[in-house]
């Protein structure tokens, strides 16, 4: 007789301790054989998925052979170096402050995104203040379209839905951020031989939640395999600063406080995690609401969200296209 178990959060709990040896002897094999490298880069950017692959880097490599970059610019939270800098202390690291600033007004980074903004927002100009941003999801009608929160200088805060255009426009120019920051590491890589570890955990590897040759672009990405409530179980096993763990995940892209949520994933990521864990489990959408607080039909919008997304950055995860084959690595 087949018993069934109630869906909860515990499907998503580990041992630490067994994960984080497992992780450590991936990283030593990863680097030292496959890649043959003498260390890692990776940037640190103050949040709970940096901080935790910086701690099994050096834990799988040693403190000598991690190299930590700082790479704020002129719209970075002051927290994000701040508890970057914390991390690395705690860690023994060597660092580097690369401020990407001049880079990106050089590329005209502010300059496109604000055009881009002001197709609907006109009045928008230097002195104001951005994000962009999903409606509430799970009680929308309809799929949820962007919006661009503006703030002006006297602190008024205005909303307008985004056409195609805009919205693009001001993702690729942002997209400038990601693919900097990527193009400081491998300098730092290729100077040292090191090879770059990327950071992103299960749900934002699978939801396309990164820029393809920008934080999508590594050589080793240690903690993919693992939801973002598993990182934060390995955070507290590793002694990651209180502060870090504590921190509510951001984008730290725009100019305006956003989090990952309003920006990408319109669920908060516990929940999203655990859907993503029953979606990849051929489980039911309504054996995931009680666990998640979510109704059936809550769930089941997430379920449709989940996919669509996987559709729509399917493209980030693939190899470039060849006509014909042209060389291939034996195993």
């Amino acid at each position: 007789m087949k018993i069934h178990l109630k869906f909860s959060a515990e499907v998503l709990k580990i041992d630490a301790s067994k994960v984080a040896e497992q992780i450590e002897g991936g990283i030593r094999e990863g680097v030292c054989r496959q890649l043959k490298r003498k260390g890692v880069v990776l940037g640190l950017s103050g949040g709970i998925d940096s901080s935790v692959a910086a701690a099994l880097c050096v834990r799988a490599l040693g403190s000598e052979r991690v190299l930590g970059l700082f790479m704020p610019e002129a719209e970075s939270s002051p927290d994000t170096t701040r508890l970057a800098h914390l991390l690395a202390d705690s860690l023994r690291i060597r660092t580097v402050l690369e401020d990407i600033s001049p880079i990106l007004k050089a590329a005209g980074c502010y300059q496109r995104r604000d055009d881009a903004i002001r197709k609907v927002v006109p009045e928008y100009h230097d002195g104001h203040k951005c994000k962009i941003v999903l409606p509430n999801f799970l009680d929308a009608p309809t799929y949820p379209f962007y919006s661009v929160v503006v703030r002006s200088p006297a602190g008024v805060e205005t909303r307008a839905r985004l056409t195609a255009e805009a919205f693009l426009g001001i993702v690729a120019a942002s997209n400038f951020k990601q693919r900097t920051r990527k193009m400081i590491e491998y300098y730092h890589a290729d100077r040292l031989n090191y090879a770059v570890v990327g950071t992103p955990n299960r749900l934002e590897y699978d939801q396309g939640f990164f820029v393809k040759n920008g934080d999508g672009a590594a050589d080793l990405k240690p903690i993919a395999h693992l939801y973002k409530t598993q990182v934060y179980q390995l955070a507290k096993y590793l002694n990651v600063p209180h502060e870090i763990q504590g921190r509510q995940p951001t984008t730290d892209t725009y100019s305006l406080d956003q989090s990952q949520e309003e920006f990408y994933f319109a669920v908060p990521y516990d929940k999203m995690d655990l859907c993503l864990y029953a979606r990849n489990h051929g489980l039911p959408a309504a054996d995931v609401a009680d666990a998640t607080g979510l109704t059936a039909e809550q769930s089941e919008r997430v379920y449709q969200l989940i996919d669509s997304k996987r559709n729509a950055t399917r493209y980030l995860h693939m190899h470039p296209l060849l006509v014909e084959t042209v060389w291939q690595i034996s195993s």
